[in-house]
């Protein structure tokens, strides 16, 4: 089989913090194993590049997408395929095709962990007739309708039920402890496809992005809220959770986003940052946050992401 086309290198020196497994977001991942040692830290140094989906690739999309939507009830086997059909657009992290003593890797050797993440956009306007689309937007609905304020709740069913407004859904998800600068070239790339994808007269000129994060609520402050409520009406302080963003740059688009709504999933039995805590340890809820941004703030916040990961390192 042919390697697919290499887009760009990524990152060259990303630190994997904690053990050296690759599928860091699987079950099997050390944080759900319940010991009491802490992991040693150790950084590894990895060379990545963005390519082309390729059919090799199914296996770690659908798993990537998997830690996103867990038990949701959404078709991501035919996501994962939809992603690699619109291969023109979007990008999947893999490891650059030199390995540590400077040989090839053999594509055909491929498996689930070569997959380190998946940047794309789905037309959810255009593509109706998709089940996985079907699911998708029913998803968004009853979400919305449970967990959104009403203003936001009134402004993604009126735009959901507008066929004239084509909406995108952001996909930009990685296993964990991949740095956040990974995602400057993936979004970069992506914003240069859309927009060669629109001269073309495809379909992909998007009036909204909806993007679905990951996020983590520190579980003493959830449990706190309700005794602390009336406290902060008299003094007039909010004394809001720590959060922790699975992909730190999403902060900055939540930060732009037109309206957004969130909700717990920790009984839907999230892996990656989840598991057993060690004593003293503050302990974080799973949480989805739904954002919704106007595609016209894409290229300005990929800016901001930039100065944002520059200044991390």
């Amino acid at each position: 089989m042919a390697a697919p086309a290499k887009k760009r290198v990524v990152n060259e020196d990303s630190n994997f913090n904690g053990n050296n497994d690759k599928s860091e977001n699987s079950d099997e991942s050390s944080e759900s194993g319940g010991t009491e040692e802490h992991i040693t830290q150790e950084k590894i140094q990895v060379d990545f590049e963005g390519r082309n989906p390729t059919d090799a690739d199914f296996h770690g999309i659908k798993q990537l997408l998997q830690q996103l939507f867990l038990k949701a009830h959404v078709n991501l086997s035919e996501l994962a395929d939809v992603i690699i059909g619109q291969n023109y657009v979007g990008s999947v992290v893999k490891q650059s095709e030199m390995d540590a003593d400077g040989s090839d890797v053999d594509d055909d050797e491929s498996d689930v962990n070569d997959v380190f993440g998946v940047t794309s956009v789905l037309n959810i306007t255009e593509k109706q007739n998709l089940e996985c689309v079907q699911q998708l937007r029913t998803l968004l609905l009853e979400l919305c309708s449970e967990h959104a304020t009403d203003q936001a709740n009134t402004m993604i069913c009126s735009l959901l039920s507008d066929d004239t407004q084509s909406i995108g859904l952001l996909i930009n998800e990685r296993i964990v402890n991949i740095p956040a600068q990974i995602s400057v070239p993936l979004l970069e790339s992506l914003s240069k496809e859309i927009k060669r994808s629109c001269e073309k007269k495809m379909p992909y000129d998007f009036t909204y992005f909806i993007l679905i994060c990951k996020l983590y609520k520190s579980e003493n402050m959830q449990t706190k809220k309700k005794k602390k409520k009336k406290q902060q009406q008299l003094s007039g302080r909010s004394d809001e959770p720590e959060i922790l963003w699975s992909n730190p740059e999403e902060e900055l688009i939540d930060q732009e986003a037109d309206c957004r709504f969130e909700f717990c999933v920790k009984d839907d039995s999230d892996s990656g940052l989840a598991g057993r805590w060690m004593e003293g340890d503050t302990e974080m809820s799973p949480y989805r946050r739904v954002l919704l941004l106007k595609a016209s703030k894409l290229d300005p916040l990929i800016e901001q992401i930039k100065t944002f990961v520059t200044e991390q390192q």
